[in-house]
């Protein structure tokens, strides 16, 4: 018996139609209407991290463990914080290889420790996705592990659970992924050529190659050369290498870029100036503080491509990334161990927006992993400045309760036009339409709140429950 109490017979599985609503009988009434309107709307999810290859072969997902517990830090980091090791999931490692591990074996691991989830936004994606997408009606536990993964991987080997299968019967209108400027995009050209009507498109995440302390950095470089053909040794031949790989991936259907930077700081150096950091910067002869300083004056060069070539900008700051060195020596990036940090905007984007925040052709997506900075910062600069839009709340924040307090903090002065609706950024694929369903609902319980209390007509607040959860994210991200 586990320490979640486990017992031969299981207890069931139920979704609650009033999940997430308020207890109040009147708010609650207003919130289902809400709900009612934008239940069954396509998802959009601009903004991810799931593999196009998935779409490109149409493959059969391989089993449980494989698609549910192998790509999903979310909750593989959690085990870990338990005490169970990546090697024993089946976590693949920095250098290619696997441990030898028996997914079945993998799966009960989790099963045994699905307590360890309660309340967590993981338990309630994963609860519809049992529920919803496989049909299941016990809760995950110890004792039904084996029939869970029995009945999840023989579904997957039938054709309605292909991923273009899946994709179709989400509703799912668009999904962007998210790929370097060194990846040839081979997975979305064949999406393009294969007459599947599914829209798989990518964005340009350019960090490898811009940002000088990449543990990839020389060598990605270097590649960048390679691919491009220009002299990215030189500062001109570096930006001519960007603007041709940023047609590439718009020919692809890219409509956006993304910079996952430590920090926001934002530099407009004099050309020459730029140029003699970027020489430190090949040569290898740079401080952490000049790093910084090019990270920053890079994400201002971006800002004038997007100008020009109208690729949508996202800033995904904020986060020390690999904190647990230990385990980014054995497994790499994006394995549990990100830590948000304390993070400002007002200062550090001020160079960037002093030369292009009055654009209106220019648009910025800001993110944080600081709420801190939500009413006393972001809110008021996506208030004032035509370029500026708020991303939603993202990573540790896209809790049911985050969602809550983004929308408070950030409402009166940013209001829900200054805002692009729902990112899903996710890597866990059969996650998604419980995600935007989390939030969908989160916005309809918050707006019935503002509805009970007059401050909006419940005909206003139906077109705003709309434009959050499918007109703002294409209209952002000119889709």
């Amino acid at each position: 018996m586990s320490l979640a109490g486990n017992s031969s017979q299981s207890k069931p599985l139920v979704l609650d139609e009033n999940r997430l609503f308020a207890a109040d009988p009147a708010q609650r009434a207003i919130a289902r209407r809400l709900y009612a309107q934008v239940a069954q709307l396509p998802i959009v999810s601009p903004h991810g991290h799931t593999d196009p290859s998935w779409f490109a072969g149409n493959a059969p997902f391989a089993n449980a463990a494989e698609l549910l517990l192998v790509p999903d830090h979310y909750v593989f980091r959690m085990l870990y914080s338990q005490g169970v090791p990546l090697d024993a999931l089946g976590i693949p490692r920095r250098d290619g290889t696997r441990a030898e591990v028996d997914p079945r074996e993998a799966w009960r691991l989790f099963a045994e420790r699905f307590h360890l989830f309660r309340g967590t936004p993981s338990s309630m994606w994963l609860n519809h996705v049992f529920h919803e997408v496989f049909g299941l009606r016990q809760r995950l536990d110890a004792g039904n592990a084996d029939a869970y993964y029995d009945t999840i991987t023989e579904a997957l080997q039938t054709d309605t659970f292909r991923p273009r299968a899946l994709f179709e019967r989400f509703n799912i209108e668009v999904i962007a992924t998210t790929e370097s400027p060194l990846d040839p995009l081979t997975h979305h050209a064949a999406i393009r050529d294969s007459g599947w009507s599914g829209r798989v498109i990518t964005a340009y995440r350019p960090d490898p190659v811009i940002d000088p302390e990449h543990e990839q950095f020389p060598s990605a470089l270097q590649r960048f050369g390679e691919i491009t053909g220009e002299d990215v040794h030189t500062w001109e031949g570096y930006l001519r290498a960007h603007r041709q790989r940023r047609a590439f991936f718009a020919s692809l259907g890219a409509t956006s870029t993304d910079h996952g930077h430590p920090d926001c700081t934002t530099a407009d150096l004099p050309v020459d100036e730029a140029r003699k950091l970027f020489d430190k910067i090949v040569r290898g002869q740079f401080s952490a503080a000049e790093a910084a300083t090019f990270r920053g004056q890079m994400l201002t060069e971006m800002a004038a491509m997007s100008l020009d070539d109208g690729l949508v900008m996202q800033l995904h700051p904020g986060c020390f990334r690999n904190h647990n060195q230990g385990l980014f020596e054995k497994f790499g990036r994006d394995k549990g161990a990100d830590i948000p940090v304390r993070t400002e905007y007002v200062h550090a984007l001020k160079p960037l927006l002093d030369r292009f925040g009055n654009e209106p052709d220019f648009r910025l997506i800001l993110f944080t992993l600081d709420e801190s900075t939500y009413s006393r910062e972001l809110g008021p600069l996506a208030g004032h400045y035509p370029c500026l839009l708020l991303g939603p709340a993202w990573w540790f924040h896209d809790a049911p309760e985050g969602m809550w307090r983004f929308r408070e903090q950030t409402l009166s002065t940013a209001g829900f036009y200054n805002t692009v609706g729902f990112n899903d950024d996710t890597r866990a694929f059969l996650s998604i339409p419980a995600r935007h369903d989390v939030a969908r609902r989160i916005d309809c319980a918050f707006l019935a709140k503002l509805v009970a209390e007059h401050r909006l007509d419940e005909d206003e607040a139906v077109e705003v429950a709309v434009d959050l959860a499918y007109r703002l994210p294409k209209q952002a991200y000119k889709l």
